[in-house]
């Protein structure tokens, strides 16, 4: 079991300085491009660029201008296998082996293939185990894909239902493992409570009633070990540009455990999944990757792809224990401040993400009685950028990177000081198109 962190009996701002004083991992906030005047508590939304990642887009920018089209064999590195690198850099983050993983695609289209190429129904056995909290954009894909199978989604897709609307249990999820459940297709953090599920024992339970089961990454993958390998996933994917860093719309990545390789073929095929070494010979039956390549199905955006690999740099520097260890500290600094000066009247926050350790992700979820839109909205006035999600959420992420134990004082700090000057009343009641 993970252990908490330890934090100073009292937390002053002089003991906070000390923390980040002491603090290694800290050193690699130089690598990054903090916006001026700002305190940055939204890497769980898009992380921020690292000066990496510009290095790489500017090479193929060079490679692009020197090369033309001989940047597909001759960048640096070569764009036709830039996918397949970047699955090579990720799969140690995630516990997977390198033919595993490969980057593609975004994190909606690989649900779409994936479950496509996993979901079999058959009489008796023709619905797919969801949950009630998932991010929108899975419950529409799960629903569209039941819809291309002739399948009623108000009948064969199952939610299994949150107690407190807030996390969910994972007894009950195991319990909705029903005879007549072909997939189960989860988070593997809960994007608004930031609730890390035990995707080891789900995957365990899933497997010992033969039921495949896929998780969505992308509110893990980066800021929590994962061993997708070891515990026998059969399925995974996760976007690139939260805690990766890898920049607003960059390609996603999908995990296919090397089980299915040679035995599941890609049900959404495409010429970038093909044999590498026959791909232009432009076949008309299609062959895929023995591996996860295969569910390539476009041509990668070589930009954004570039920027990933730079970001990924960062990251593997840094290592993923510690960065995980990082994150726990400053959550629970925050935590910590929470409930000595904000949890009482007239501040009234709860934390609805949960405390152990080994339960929560990468941010702290605060919930208020009222006024939580209009508080986020004065916290990005003070130029401290948190996430807002409806109904009353305030996602708070500080992020192991890049932001400090200081930053997390502050916008404590900052979060007394709007209710005790009432600076939330100055902003509309109503959101704006992004939250």
């Amino acid at each position: 079991m993970m252990r908490e962190v330890l934090m100073p009996a009292a937390i002053t701002e002089t003991r906070v300085l000390e923390m980040d004083r002491n603090d290694p991992l800290l050193k690699l906030r130089q690598e990054f491009f903090i916006p001026e005047n700002t305190i940055y508590m939204d890497g769980n939304s898009l992380g921020l660029q690292s000066r990496p990642a510009a290095r790489r887009v500017e090479q193929v920018m060079v490679d692009w201008r020197n090369r033309g089209i001989g940047g597909w064999i001759d960048g640096t590195p070569p764009w036709f296998t830039l996918s397949e690198t970047l699955g090579n850099m990720v799969a140690p983050l995630v516990g997977a082996l390198p033919h595993e993983v490969v980057a593609t695609g975004t994190t909606t289209l690989n649900i779409h293939s994936l479950v496509a190429s996993f979901f079999e129904p058959c009489p008796g056995r023709d619905r797919i185990l969801a949950d009630e909290l998932n991010f929108p954009t899975d419950l529409y894909a799960l629903a569209g894909q039941l819809r291309l199978r002739g399948l009623d989604p108000q009948r064969h897709l199952v939610r299994v239902p949150s107690r407190n609307g807030r996390t969910l249990e994972e007894e009950e999820i195991i319990a909705a493992m029903t005879d007549d459940v072909a997939l189960v297709f989860l988070p593997s953090v809960l994007f608004t409570s930031g609730q890390l599920l035990d995707m080891p024992r789900l995957t365990a339970a899933a497997r010992e009633r033969n039921v495949l089961i896929g998780f969505d990454c992308s509110h893990s993958a980066g800021a929590i070990p994962h061993r997708l390998h070891e515990w026998g996933v059969d399925f995974a994917l996760w976007c690139s540009y939260k805690y990766l860093n890898g920049g607003p719309g960059s390609p996603a990545f999908l995990f296919v455990h090397e089980r299915h390789h040679g035995s599941r073929h890609p049900r959404l095929p495409g010429w970038f999944g093909f044999i590498k070494s026959k791909q232009f010979d432009l076949l008309p039956d299609f062959s895929p990757q023995p591996d996860a390549g295969g569910w390539q199905i476009s041509s990668p955006g070589v930009l954004g792809a570039a920027a990933v690999a730079g970001a990924l740099e960062v990251i593997r520097e840094a290592g993923i224990d510690a960065i995980r260890e990082r994150s726990l500290r400053l959550t629970q600094l925050l935590m910590r401040l929470v409930d000595e000066r904000l949890s009482n009247p007239p501040y009234s926050f709860t934390i609805v993400n949960p405390r152990e350790p080994e339960r929560r992700g990468g941010h702290v979820a605060l919930v208020r009685d009222h006024e939580n839109l209009r508080i986020a909205s004065a916290l990005r006035a003070r130029g401290i950028i948190p996430d807002f999600r409806p109904p009353d959420t305030i996602r708070i992420a500080p992020v192991a990177l890049y932001n400090t134990a200081h930053e997390v004082y502050r916008v404590a700090e900052a979060l007394v000081e709007i209710v005790d000057n009432r600076e939330y009343t100055r902003f509309p009641v109503t959101r704006g198109a992004i939250t």
